[in-house]
């Protein structure tokens, strides 16, 4: 059964919501840091324990996050105004035991800026083909990774539930979100009905659904796991072979973005045997795109099969799942592929010379990228309009609040001997750059006061090296601090 919400069915199950705090703090809350820790890890039974005198929101998170029937009278109770025969009606609720239990995962998810609900499948559909996937870390990557800029125009496609719209919601006019899948559309119109959000819904392939459309921003959770051309589940399989539903998608998006308009994914790409991957990569760009791919995570073969077996729900001992990893494996030896590479991809069309940059940013990042983002593509238009040597050292620069130098010193008989130094970005991916003595001297002097040739000019008689030697030896490494942030123009 499809979830079939109205407005006025939704409007009383958020008046029963707010009133019991099924919130993301309220859960929080009643929970309490340990249980709330074990319910992320698939523990319920500490979370369960946590409910037992939790009145209304205990009914509410035992019948909607831990699967449990409940009573008539207390879901009638926790869900009033909304009777649950009117719950059931909508698709939310099944009848059980004399009493209720959820017919879909209804959680609270939300922002700085307030709290929404959120429709999606259960975990006991994983394996069905067109299972519906909630609120999981891919979803929160990018909504963590996206630019926040008000923007009168922006399209979600491959929605999904209807997370990364959602969050557009606040910031643009206008929201279009698409998919292939029918029972992810139906999910995505309900939670939007829910939370009383207005998105425009279309159903179809990719950009099929916005053909000679364009928009200022593009969000994109696609089907990213590459494989053998199959679908096995609609949500993740793009039913093209390897990595090229992804470079397809890289070539048709600027052809949907208003000048100046940005488009940002997640991908995974094959690292392949004799190619470079990032020179793959860039040749799926059409000219005209700044675009900055930032790597992530990087798996083996094996890990990479095992890590999305068990992401179905499948048990990777079955007979089944060893034959499905198998042929997968199989692919992967034909296909020369020795590993698997996964990160964020933003794009943006442009007039100007293009910006494309491909790093690594591997382990654990504390800041969400999406600040980072929207300072790299304002970073790189200055850039760009001090392309010139001349433009670049008349501009005074400062060093960012953020950056800090580390020395790092060698033991020895006549105590600690200098070995090399750094300045390193503490916010943000934590940028790192290795410099020498003269570079952490022109640093030092980057106080947004003189501009950068009058402190070159400075650091030459210094050091007694020729102004022009200086120049041509600084200039690269402090457009490369520019870039990332760990100088700012003053």
């Amino acid at each position: 059964m499809l979830p079939d919400l109205s407005p006025r069915a939704a409007e009383a199950l958020r008046t029963a919501f707010r009133r019991a705090h099924y919130t993301t703090d309220g859960v929080r809350e009643l929970l309490g840091p340990s249980a709330h820790a074990a319910l992320g890890r698939g523990e319920i039974e500490p979370a369960a324990r946590a409910t037992r005198d939790g009145g209304e929101l205990g009914v509410l998170v035992r019948l909607l996050l831990l699967g449990f029937a409940e009573p008539d009278a207390a879901v009638a109770a926790a869900l009033a105004p909304l009777a649950p025969a009117d719950a059931a009606a909508a698709g939310l609720l099944a009848p059980a035991d004399g009493g209720w239990r959820a017919a879909l995962d209804v959680r609270p998810y939300g922002d700085s800026d307030g709290d929404w609900w959120v429709l999606s499948d259960l975990d006991n559909r994983r394996q069905e083909r067109d299972h519906v996937t909630g609120v999981g870390a891919a979803s929160l990557t990018l909504a963590a990774a996206t630019v926040r800029r008000p923007v009168r125009s922006l399209l979600d496609l491959g929605t999904g539930c209807g997370v990364q719209a959602l969050h557009a919601s606040r910031h643009a006019e206008a929201v279009t979100a698409t998919d292939v899948a029918p029972r992810a559309l139906a999910m995505a119109r309900a939670t939007f009905v829910l939370n009383d959000v207005d998105v425009e819904l279309l159903e179809g392939p990719w950009m099929e659904p916005v053909a000679g459309r364009r928009f200022d921003q593009i969000v994109s959770n696609p089907p990213f796991v590459p494989g053998p051309a199959r679908v096995d589940y609609v949500y993740r399989d793009s039913g093209e072979d390897g990595d090229a539903a992804l470079a397809a998608l890289l070539r048709a998006l600027p052809g949907h973005l208003e000048p100046g308009g940005v488009a940002q994914l997640l991908g995974s790409w094959l690292h392949v045997r004799g190619q470079d991957w990032p020179d793959r990569v860039r040749s799926w760009l059409p000219p005209g795109v700044d675009a900055w791919v930032v790597q992530r995570e990087v798996s083996d073969p094996a890990l990479h099969v095992g890590t999305w077996q068990r992401d179905a729900g499948l048990d990777v001992a079955s007979p089944e799942a060893r034959a499905q990893a198998g042929a997968w494996l199989d692919w992967m030896e034909r296909e020369r592929v020795e590993a698997v590479g996964f990160g964020y991809l933003t794009v943006r069309r442009t007039d100007g010379e293009p910006a494309v940059v491909f790093e690594d940013l591997l382990g654990d990042v504390p800041d969400p990228l999406g600040p980072e983002t929207e300072g790299w593509l304002d970073r790189v238009d200055w850039l760009r309009a001090h392309a010139s040597d001349e433009a670049l050292l008349a501009a005074p620069l400062a060093v960012a609040p953020s950056v800090v130098l580390e020395t790092h010193s060698h033991p020895g008989p006549e105590g600690w001997t200098e070995i090399s130094q750094a300045v390193m970005r503490v916010d943000g991916p934590r940028w790192r750059h290795e410099v020498d003595g003269p570079a952490a001297a022109l640093l030092a002097g980057c106080q947004g006061t003189l501009a950068l040739g009058e402190l070159v000019e400075l650091l030459a008689v210094a050091h007694d090296r020729p102004v022009d030697e200086l120049v041509a030896a600084v200039l690269p490494a402090v457009r490369e601090f520019v870039r990332h942030g760990v100088l700012v123009p003053a």
